[in-house]
């Protein structure tokens, strides 16, 4: 197990760890160079584009033609860092990173803010609910998703180093702790953050600390609870998943995502082939809406009680 953070609350929020970072690396590696769509005030890489103004790209409102082109610019060998909110970086790029990252493995690393419900106000044209599993289907691509500033920092340099396409969903702002500034992570490893023997929850982004609250509630019960960080869902940790469904030998799955496409289909198919177990999905079910987190959460069933309802389920099937 990793250790967890004595922090409630993240000190920074998740766009200014992603501007301080870039920066850092920008002024460690001159082939960083980041492109926007728009958006650099809100996803924080207006300040990359100040300091290093030659090296930075806002492509305005033509997320497409931006991904084409970060795509062609690292064959030159420079590191592409590409921003939109997540339902743009996936839905309108679906091809651009077929053809001009994914199929002739280019090294460009996608950045996709605000998944899922984390849209918020911005309502269900910008909650981008599938885009993992759109992408799920590519070749040659990484997709991650950090639960913390900690996680997030870590990937953002670990992908800069790493060649190939790697796609990054995250919540622009300031998120609950999970991680130990000293944590220890790896590319396709899941974190176990809680043991239990009675049911394992995979979770990833805003998803873990409410399977972290899951647990407790199902503590309170006589419930051991395994909370495990699926933080990279594609290369995904199938050896973590079947050595939780042999220990706990149920399953449940906490994603901001749809349920159609997503993290528990993933999950599912790897338990199909190896260890056969019963397994809830949490996950979203319709297109979005607007209204704030905690709203959100409750209206979508993503919360910690129902998380905690489909730990029961499961178990009853065993």
């Amino acid at each position: 197990m990793v250790k967890l953070s004595q922090k409630a609350k993240a000190d920074k929020a998740m766009k200014d760890v992603l501007s301080e970072t870039l920066c850092e690396m920008g002024a460690e590696d001159r082939r960083v160079v980041v492109f926007d769509a728009d958006l650099a005030g809100p996803s924080g890489t207006a300040v990359f584009g100040k300091k290093f103004p030659e090296r930075f790209f806002d492509c305005g409102i033509m997320e497409a033609n931006m991904a084409g082109a970060a795509g062609g610019i690292s064959e030159s060998g420079a590191i592409p860092f590409i921003h939109s909110f997540s339902a743009f970086a996936s839905r309108k790029c679906m091809d651009q990173i077929f053809m001009a990252m994914c199929y002739p493995k280019a090294n460009v690393k996608i950045l996709a803010s605000d998944p899922g419900i984390t849209a918020q106000d911005n309502g269900g044209s910008h909650q981008g609910m599938e885009d993992m599993g759109m992408l799920m289907g590519l070749h040659n691509i990484t997709l991650l998703e950090p639960a913390d500033d900690v996680a997030f920092r870590w990937m953002l340099r670990t992908v800069k180093d790493t060649w190939g396409v790697h796609y990054i969903r995250f919540f622009r702002r300031a998120q609950d702790s999970i991680y130990d500034q000293d944590t220890q992570f790896e590319l396709g490893k899941a974190n176990i953050l809680r043991d239990g023997s009675d049911v394992t929850i995979f979770a990833s982004g805003i998803e873990v600390r409410e399977a972290l609250t899951a647990a407790d509630l199902l503590a309170a019960k006589g419930i051991r609870a395994r909370v495990a960080d699926m933080f990279t869902w594609k290369p995904i940790d199938e050896q973590m998943i079947v050595r939780c469904a042999r220990e706990t030998g149920a399953i449940v799955t906490a994603e901001n995502h749809s349920e159609d496409n997503g993290l528990g289909h993933a999950v599912a198919a790897v338990l199909a082939q190896t260890v056969p177990c019963p397994c809830e999905f949490i996950g979203i079910h319709e297109f979005g809406e607007v209204g704030d987190l905690p709203f959100l959460l409750r209206r979508f069933g993503l919360g910690a009680e129902s998380i905690a309802a489909a730990a029961e389920k499961a178990i009853a099937r065993k």
